[in-house]
């Protein structure tokens, strides 16, 4: 069975879109197609489409987040031993040796990656690279972008 690594704060937020899907979403949904049911010919009818076609990616969403739920692999890096170790679950703080310009990535699971808010898959090229190592070291990654080397300045085990 495949494990699906996510830290606490992933697991919480796939809870709560399930919660959201089952009590709130799917009842709405349900409730549209009763109503479009009652306007009659549904072969000709576009809201009855649109609210089956709604129920069948929200079925399809809350199978998939029970899914993951059910192999997730909850790791809480402040549990972890700091020994400096770039693992799941950590933020650690790159400097580009060529532009010498630093980043701070925090390493999560594929449902929690946004770029945008600093947060990289665990699959990610940077992070498959970064993983393993400690701090002070220096490390060449292929990126979309071709090969650049990091210095890893810093690994924090936080929340």
């Amino acid at each position: 069975m495949q494990r699906y690594p996510m830290t606490p704060q992933g697991h919480a937020a796939l809870e709560a879109e399930l919660k959201q899907l089952k009590s709130v979403d799917r009842p709405r949904i349900t409730a549209a197609i009763a109503e479009a049911r009652e306007h009659g010919d549904l072969k000709e009818n576009a809201e009855y489409h649109a609210a089956r076609e709604q129920q069948g990616f929200c079925e399809a969403r809350i199978r998939d987040i029970e899914a993951k739920l059910g192999a997730a692999q909850v790791i809480d890096p402040t549990t972890l031993p700091n020994d400096g170790r770039v693992v799941f679950g950590v933020s650690v703080v790159i400097e580009n040796m060529d532009t010498e310009e630093e980043k701070q990535y925090k390493i999560v699971g594929d449902d929690e990656a946004d770029f945008k808010a600093g947060k990289i898959s665990v699959n990610s090229p940077i992070a498959r690279g970064l993983i393993g190592r400690f701090e002070g070291d220096e490390v060449r990654i292929e990126t979309p972008k071709g090969m650049v080397e990091y210095e890893i300045m810093k690994v924090i085990y936080d929340q």
